[in-house]
């Protein structure tokens, strides 16, 4: 209700006459604005739909007495959901082209202005149905991701808890449990494991209650193991893994046009980390390799970080000269790719090579790789967010 009450203040509704439509004080209103209160109260839900006009079913209410009847058959299910507007498609497929060629910094801005310009308006207008909040949470989603891929996790954090709002307002319960796979693998990269875990179990709860999807229990099931490898749960790990791997070859019986693409080469690159977090270095390297080989050319960013984690297993196994082969076909990853946390995995894997510098390959790929790594840093300057204690747009 904050949100909405923000929105509809950026249109030109004055605080003073949202708090006189639905009959609470101003002092009240900008509580809920600024996320100092939250509202509880079904009559005030109540009041809130009739004031300004939005359908029952979008706040989770019967249908108003000002709404029109629907006609004679027609039906629906719970977990049935309109078709999105053909438009919102076309974009959501054109930012996420852009994203995997080019990293997720240079189209983030682009995204949150079409959030803002083209999306907000129209979830306030009367004749807007779920499908729009569908859209604004599949947005709001990507836009998190490429946030993230910009090293702004803060700002990615508060991108996809205003995603899984309004996929639950949209009620898309599987959109929402696909931002809790992302929420989970956000916790993760900043180090807390135990919120990754709940994530995961939270989306695959969600899951549980719409139209089988397995591309989205095996991204779930791969979270929940991922974050169980890091905790060094070993058999629990284990069995979520084992379950994903059964999700992704199983058979569809729903399809959805929000949810981003789990592949196999997707759920290999997972393995790799999760088989590596386990100890279990053969197989970790053979999912490795599977994800390289199984990423196609215009996926840059994916191919990179597949990359990365073959020489981590390959140092880890004690293979330096295949680290290094793997290692100078990663330099050859486009220079300009507008990803920050390719960035830092690459530092870390410098880091990673570093005490076996004394060892002539290694020490020479090291010359290069520094040689590239300044190349690059100049060419995402605008991109790079300032160090600790400076400021963020």
């Amino acid at each position: 209700m904050g949100a909405l009450f923000r929105i509809l203040n950026t249109r030109g509704v004055s605080t003073r006459r949202i708090a006189a439509a639905v009959d609470i004080t101003q002092g009240r209103l900008y509580d809920y604005i600024n996320g100092k209160s939250r509202v509880e109260k079904l009559a005030l839900f109540e009041q809130i739909a009739d004031a300004f006009h939005i359908p029952g079913h979008l706040l989770g209410l019967a249908r108003r007495a000002w709404e029109p009847r629907p006609v004679d058959g027609e039906h629906h299910r719970a977990d049935d959901h309109p078709p999105p507007d053909g438009d919102d498609l076309v974009t959501m497929d054109h930012f996420r082209s852009a994203d995997r060629q080019t990293g997720g910094g240079r189209p983030y801005g682009a995204v949150v202005r079409h959030l803002s310009d083209q999306v907000a308006p129209r979830l306030v207008d009367v004749g807007s149905g779920p499908q729009v909040f569908a859209a604004a949470a599949a947005l709001t989603e990507m836009a998190g991701w490429m946030a993230h891929d910009s090293g702004h996790d803060d700002r990615a954090t508060r991108h996809f808890a205003r995603a899984l709002l309004l996929a639950h307002t949209s009620g898309d319960l599987p959109l929402a449990a696909h931002v809790a796979a992302s929420s989970s693998h956000l916790a993760l990269q900043t180090g807390d494991v135990a919120k990754a875990v709940g994530w995961a179990r939270t989306g695959l709860d969600l899951a549980a209650q719409g139209s089988r999807i397995p591309t989205l229990t095996a991204r779930l099931h791969t979270m929940q193991a991922r974050a169980l490898a890091v905790a060094d749960q070993r058999t629990p790990a284990a069995r979520a893994l084992e379950a994903a791997q059964r999700d992704i070859e199983g058979v569809a019986t729903a399809d959805h046009p929000w949810l981003s693409p789990f592949d196999a080469a997707a759920l290999a690159s997972e393995s790799a980390l999760i088989l590596r977090d386990l100890g279990r270095l053969e197989g970790a390297l053979r999912e490795a390799e599977q994800a390289v080989t199984l990423r196609e050319v215009g996926r840059a960013r994916s191919l990179a970080l597949s990359r990365i984690t073959l020489v981590d297993i390959h140092v880890c196994r004690g293979d330096l000269d295949a680290a290094v082969h793997v290692g100078h076909d990663l330099l050859s990853t486009s220079p300009t790719l507008g990803s920050i946390r390719v960035v830092r995995h690459l530092d870390g894997l410098r880091r990673l090579l570093d005490p076996h510098k004394r060892y002539g390959p290694v020490r020479e790929y090291l010359v290069r790789f520094d040689d590239a790594r300044r190349a690059r840093m100049l060419l995402l300057a605008d991109l790079i967010p300032p160090s600790p204690g400076g400021t963020t747009a």
